[in-house]
């Protein structure tokens, strides 16, 4: 196997333990509101104080990231997020949970700019959605491993331990990372024409100026208007699905454990459909504009598609096989849309620009995550799916009109 297919695979290892991390707190969450009396507005607020600290920490790791390389500030990174996720386990109610996750939303908001760095810097342009949709894995298997997971650690070692082990992982990540992790140009056992490769593809992308030259640039403006609206589905069914489908749904914590990590399987398959897809495109002579929007575009339609009547039906497997679907089709735009970053702007700034991008996606997820703990403490939950047929459609349109083609701008 090509070395740069293994580092695609390491990225996907710790992009697993991200959101293995992230994702336990959901599990764990009717537990633990029960227990300190936590109601769905205060839930609403805890998850949308992880996505704002998610956002700003975003904005300052990538600039960071750039500054630092990404191989020491990964490993800095999975250090801060694994111990900030083993404290959860001293958490005592609304204030310290929100302030832990908080803490959390910080360190972990390193993952997405230090990836897609290494990928622009380790991939050429038709490689680039794929090796995107491969690191993206670890989103659906985070999720997939963490409901069976967690459940045995609640019903066996209490709630507490469930933060402390999956919070262990990232450490023993780093310990890898820092010996097998280097850039092209200096790797041992790369092979000569491999390292050609990626380093003809990059020759002609290095960027003049400073970092502030990008706000001179529509297309950056553009894909961060397209995102702000893109992450709240994601995150809503992340830690909002296991506290729905009990519910709504009237599943139990054994129910929860067989089954809420289904999604997140659809989820990973339609990150590797949506960035196998665009890669093909591209090989097959599409150009990049046309590759990448013709797979958003698709995406965001099969969301509203699956989303609308996930809420309707009244049986509860046609409901939970829909919102699989509805999660498919969010990863098969967001594995093309997560690539945009390296396909328009030089390897040495993608980190910049992929922290400020997550920062606003972060930012409009906290804010609709506020308002949808709101809608479903006072209305339930049908105005929230409604919302989520809509963001992604939205999200499309507005790439399309601000982002009219997408190619390398920034010299």
């Amino acid at each position: 196997m090509a070395v740069r297919w293994r580092i695609a695979i390491l990225l996907a290892v710790i992009t697993t333990i991200n959101y293995i991390d992230r994702s336990v707190f959901g599990v764990v969450a009717p537990m633990i509101r029960e227990q300190f009396d936590i109601g769905d507005a205060d839930y609403g607020l805890i998850t949308s104080g992880f996505l704002l600290a998610y956002g700003i920490g975003q904005l300052i790791s990538g600039p960071l990231i750039d500054r630092l390389g990404t191989k020491r500030a990964f490993s800095l990174a999975a250090v801060f997020w694994s111990v900030a996720t083993i404290l959860h386990a001293l958490g005592r109610g609304l204030w310290s949970f929100f302030a832990l996750r908080i803490l959390l939303g910080l360190a972990e908001a390193a993952n997405f700019p230090a990836a897609s760095k290494a990928v622009a810097q380790w991939f050429p342009a038709n490689e680039r959605s794929t090796a995107v949709a491969i690191f993206m894995l670890g989103a659906g298997l985070g999720a997939i491993i963490t409901p069976p997971l967690t459940v045995w650690t609640l019903q066996t070692l209490g709630w507490q331990w469930a933060f402390i082990i999956p919070g262990s992982l990232g450490l023993v990540w780093v310990f890898l990372w820092q010996r097998w992790y280097h850039l092209p140009e200096t790797h041992p056992t790369i092979e000569p024409t491999e390292k050609a490769l990626i380093l003809e593809q990059r020759s002609n992308q290095q960027s003049q100026g400073s970092w502030t030259a990008l706000l001179s640039y529509r297309e950056f403006w553009g894909i961060l208007i397209a995102r702000v609206v893109s992450d709240f589905p994601f995150y809503f069914f992340l830690f909002w699905l296991p506290q729905y489908l009990i519910d709504v749904r009237g599943f139990d914590l054994r129910a929860i454990a067989m089954f809420a990590w289904l999604p997140w399987v659809a989820a990973d398959l339609g990150a590797l459909t949506g960035g196998s897809l665009s890669s093909a495109l591209v090989t097959r002579g599409y150009t990049i504009n046309r590759a990448r929007k013709t797979v958003i575009w698709l995406g965001a339609v099969l969301v509203a598609v699956a989303v609308i009547p996930a809420y309707y039906t009244a049986s509860s497997a046609l409901a939970l096989a829909l919102i699989c679907f509805g999660l498919f089709a969010i990863q098969v735009k967001g594995s093309v849309f997560f690539t945009l970053p390296t396909d328009l702007f030089p390897a040495d700034r993608v980190a910049t620009v992929w922290g400020v991008f997550g920062a606003v996606g972060s930012l409009g997820g906290s804010l609709l995550g506020l308002l949808a703990g709101y809608l479903i403490q006072e209305a339930g939950y049908e105005s929230v799916f409604l919302m989520i047929a809509s963001l992604h459609l939205i999200s499309a349109l507005l790439l399309q009109v601000f982002v009219p083609k997408i190619d390398l701008v920034a010299r």
